[in-house]
């Protein structure tokens, strides 16, 4: 059996965020969004639930973490190759993001990183395994 990941974030504008998600490509499962939730696709078996604040602190009894001033997790996405994770960073800056910090050229492994439009921090990552 595969496991199946559901990473949950927690959103301002549930609107705002299916709209910057969107200009990256990613696409969304219809049978798990309403007005207080939606389900981005990353994958097969891996899914990002956007979830307007007030329905995520539902869920948990500690505060939400205030992204302007922490960092409460940083996600990692492969890519196929430099130029997709350039790309990416392309659209990220074109839909309302940020690039975080400076690219990173380890040789075998290439990444750059982006905060979403509420700033959550995201990292594009190639890694050539043949080196």
């Amino acid at each position: 059996m595969t496991t199946k990941i559901f990473l949950n974030l927690p959103v301002k504008d549930l609107d705002k965020s299916i709209e910057f998600f969107t200009k990256l490509e990613f696409s969304f499962d219809p049978q798990f969004t309403d007005e207080n939730a939606t389900c981005m696709i990353v994958g097969e078996d891996t899914f990002v639930m956007l979830l307007v604040e007030k329905f995520f602190k539902t869920f948990t009894k500690k505060e939400i973490c205030d992204t302007a001033k922490y960092t409460e997790t940083i996600m990692a996405l492969s890519a196929e190759s430099k130029d997709k994770v350039d790309q990416m960073i392309d659209r990220v800056v074109e839909a309302g993001g940020r690039e975080y910090r400076e690219p990173q050229d380890h040789g075998w492994m290439y990444e750059r990183s982006f905060e979403d439009i509420d700033g959550h921090i995201w990292e594009i990552v190639y890694m050539d395994e043949m080196k």
